[in-house]
């Protein structure tokens, strides 16, 4: 509880619920950030290396997310620990059990991340009835299957493209983390004509500087191969992804992959946070004194949980993908008329702008909310 505290401010956390059931191997946490705008929409991570602090971290991204997208829905995250890949009876069982300890928290609402999926969030919705991203057949939009995270990230790319004076239809990208929210990227904007030089996932990572296919790469993917296994180019770890020249660098895997002793082997133009605080902040400053434009997480990602806000309140695919391209094209350009006027970091830029829109909130709700 100590690390969490350090994290406190007036924005929150509004609540930290640990969860513990030694008989089935249930260790779980719940960190609902802020309430002023509505009850928390957060993804359920799971993952063996979880923790409090990590925890507390994603669900403020949440709240500075969905304050960002002008949704009315706080900031929240939950983690489970565990293998992710275990047997599928045993993590439903986790999953349904997790969501049942959390059946009174009318605060949060789960969503898919890292580890979870629609299935999963079908398991919470038969618990509790407090799920989004659930799968077509139970009334859901399901997030990873479209791609609503990569189809926002289009968006704030092209955007942002605009001033980078970026031709994106010559452009070339390099994903880090192929899976639900790279792979769709890759596809987005490849549509616009960008090019993909390179990508990894866990179990490595590819060169291929005349351009993967990208249909390829992710019809091996679903056959169960990795993107190491890809026939052509140079393979190589899947740390070197960083080293990667390309002019749009995707990081859309785990927290904290660039920092300090790394920033200065990125070698991009522009970059697009499709992970959640996938760089450190000294990271994002040592890019902004070499010119390279980075979009935060909370702005470029937001498509995932503005697709869920539209499902919780009953609107379709279509709709929620006119909202998520709305939404992220002004928020992005937004950012960017602040850090021309205030002569800023992208991050500072777009913190001001969700906490100016969090304190207005904040100011109308009664006190015991927070």
């Amino acid at each position: 509880m100590a690390d969490a505290f350090r994290f406190a401010d007036e924005l929150g956390p509004h609540k930290i619920i640990h969860v513990h059931n030694p008989a089935i191997g249930l260790k779980a946490i719940l960190v609902v950030d802020n309430v002023a705008t509505g009850p928390a929409i957060g993804g359920l991570r799971m993952a063996e290396d979880v923790s409090t602090e990590e925890c507390v971290r994603l669900a403020r991204a949440m709240t500075l997310k969905n304050a960002s997208a002008g949704l009315q829905h706080g900031g929240g995250k939950s983690v489970l620990f565990g293998d992710p890949k275990m047997e599928k009876g045993a993590k439903e069982r986790l999953i349904r059990a997790f969501a049942c300890a959390l059946k009174d928290e009318q605060d949060y609402i789960f969503g898919p991340d890292m580890g979870t999926d629609e299935e999963c969030m079908a398991w919470v919705h038969d618990e509790i009835g407090r799920a989004v991203g659930l799968p077509e057949a139970c009334g859901g939009i399901p997030l990873d299957e479209i791609g609503a995270t990569g189809w926002g990230l289009r968006h704030a790319v092209e955007v942002a493209a605009g001033h980078c004076n970026l031709a994106l239809a010559d452009a070339t990208m390099v994903i880090q983390g192929f899976g639900a929210v790279g792979r769709h990227a890759a596809r987005f904007l490849a549509e616009q004509g960008v090019t993909l030089v390179g990508a990894a996932d866990s179990r490595g990572g590819i060169h291929t500087p005349h351009g993967i296919d990208i249909a390829a790469l992710i019809a091996l993917k679903e056959q169960g191969g990795g993107v190491a296994d890809y026939p052509d180019g140079k393979k190589i770890p899947r740390e070197q992804v960083i080293d990667l020249p390309c002019d749009i660098w995707i990081p859309a895997a785990r927290p904290d992959v660039i920092h300090e002793e790394n920033a200065h082997r990125l070698k991009a133009r522009l970059v697009a946070q499709g992970a959640n605080i996938p760089f450190t902040y000294a990271a994002e400053q040592d890019l902004h004194q070499r010119g390279i434009v980075c979009i935060p997480d909370f702005i470029a990602n937001a498509g995932g949980v503005i697709c869920a806000a539209m499902e919780y309140h009953g609107a379709g695919r279509s709709a929620a993908f006119a909202a998520i391209a709305e939404k992220i094209r002004a928020n992005t350009e937004q950012v960017f008329k602040k850090m021309a006027a205030d002569k800023t970091l992208p991050r500072d830029a777009a913190l001001a702008l969700a906490r100016q829109r969090l304190t207005a909130a904040m100011a109308t709700r009664r006190w015991s909310i927070f």
